[in-house]
């Protein structure tokens, strides 16, 4: 007997920005609805609007939740206003209520715009921290995922005179623990998790930082190892990502945000796919920004959102 295809929003991101036509084009394709049901929490009135002037296939009203947050004529598209910050929020918030109610088995989510939620007086950086609060889940870490290169991160959206505070023992074998989950359930397999240290040559035994390395990274990869994890480090960033190590490592454990960002965006973009790990239900996203420069041109690529789609149905069980 068939698994039944799963249930998965489609949140529609930031009105102004590119989400409006990466979540219409995503809708439009046979092949993502084969693995999923996908319904879209956003507008409908900006969707129609968005679908008639890019020439698009406009989304069905049963395709649709209408949060009726904005009409086209209260925004300009590629435009940061406290309107659309909102606007994007609510398609979240909405989505995020369904699911606790179980009518959903994951969500994916177009770009939110962090100025324009600023702007709305919504204190959350982005969608992670709004995912974590909003479903009460205190053990939670970003993976960027693709089939080149993967990384999860033990601090993300902080400053980086914030960061060597943030990195503790408890908090680096948290984002192991969660990476090695998630990496069973995608590759069906023991992973091979590769950590990163923090300081220039991983510390140089002390010479760099404030030994970071040897009283809380270095223990945590103990921990993992002595549990029969196949974890190695910490190592130094610069020369983590060689072509070698990629092919043999199935994630490696960035210690700040762009320490994995850069690579993945430098070898994956448009193919990688933001994830929230320790989550009830499966959470995707692009990798990618809301592109106002861009936006409503339909020139947007929706390779991003196509892969969310497909990595959320694959940790929804049904592919």
């Amino acid at each position: 007997m068939s698994r039944p295809k799963p249930r998965i929003a489609l949140t529609m991101g930031d009105p102004a920005g590119v989400g409006p036509e990466v979540t219409l084009r995503a809708l439009a394709d046979p092949g993502l609805s084969a693995l999923a049901d996908l319904i879209v929490y956003g507008d409908q009135a900006v969707l129609d609007a968005a679908a008639e002037r890019m020439g698009l296939r406009a989304a069905g009203t049963r395709q649709v939740v209408d949060c009726g947050c904005l009409s086209l004529g209260m925004f300009e598209p590629g435009t940061v206003t406290a309107a659309t910050g909102r606007a994007g929020y609510t398609y979240v918030d909405e989505a995020i209520g369904a699911a606790k109610a179980g009518d959903l088995d994951g969500i994916v989510t177009a770009p939110l715009n962090k100025e324009a939620l600023r702007a709305a007086g919504i204190a959350f950086p982005g969608h992670t921290e709004i995912f974590a609060a909003k479903l009460g889940s205190e053990r939670f870490c970003m993976l960027q995922y693709s089939d080149v290169l993967s990384c999860t991160f033990v601090t993300v959206h902080v400053g980086y005179r914030e960061v060597p505070g943030l990195i503790t023992r408890a908090r680096v074998l948290e984002v192991i623990e969660l990476t090695r989950e998630a990496f069973v359930r995608i590759r069906k397999a023991e992973p091979k998790i590769v950590v990163l240290g923090l300081n220039p040559h991983a510390g140089e035994h002390g010479l760099f930082g404030e030994s970071e390395e040897e009283k809380f990274i270095e223990p945590a990869v103990r921990t993992s190892r002595d549990r029969g994890w196949r974890v190695e480090g910490p190592i130094p960033p610069d020369t983590a990502f060689l072509k070698k190590r990629l092919a043999e490592t199935d994630c490696f454990v960035c210690m700040y945000h762009d320490q994995g960002h850069i690579p993945v965006k430098a070898l994956a973009f448009e193919k990688s796919v933001n994830t929230t790990l320790g989550l009830p239900i499966p959470r995707t996203s692009v990798d990618h920004g809301t592109a106002l420069d861009i936006a409503w041109q339909g020139v947007a690529d929706p390779s991003s959102m196509f892969e969310a789609v497909k990595l959320n149905a694959t940790l929804c069980g049904s592919a």
